[in-house]
């Protein structure tokens, strides 16, 4: 597979070591791979290189994946359709959370410590098959 036919993944993740794990196994699995530590500089990577995915952590300093997604899903056609999958330690249940889900589709929300590496890889390959 050559670079311009590999699915791009942007990983917006503050904690190094976990955004490390996803992009090792990513690139691994023959993915391009952008990473950034918070919320603005994922917001101008995303801008920048439009990846096919998103995995986005909702708890970062500078600009929480909230507002960055709020912010992405205003920028036209591509910013209101890229598929993000938002990887936090907070539950669900959290309100603003649910309504940032709702708001922003196609959003999808998985709980770090509910889900091993292999079914994020699943989860993700699964979001790219429907483009």
């Amino acid at each position: 597979m050559s670079e311009d036919t590999k699915a791009k993944i942007l990983i917006v993740e503050d904690e190094v070591v976990i955004s490390k794990v996803y992009a090792d196994e990513l690139r691994e699995k023959g993915f391009s791979v952008f990473a950034a530590i918070n919320g603005q500089k994922g917001l101008e990577v995303a801008l920048r290189e439009k990846p096919d995915l998103i995995l986005l952590d909702i708890l970062m300093p500078v600009m929480d994946g909230l507002t960055m997604m709020n912010k992405l899903r205003q920028d036209g056609l591509y910013g209101k359709n890229v598929p993000i999958i938002l990887l936090t330690n907070l539950s669900a249940s959290e309100e603003k959370i649910m309504q940032a889900i709702v708001k922003n589709e196609p959003a999808y929300y998985l709980v770090k410590s509910d889900w091993d590496l292999s079914q994020v890889m699943d989860k993700i390959n699964e979001r790219l098959s429907r483009k």
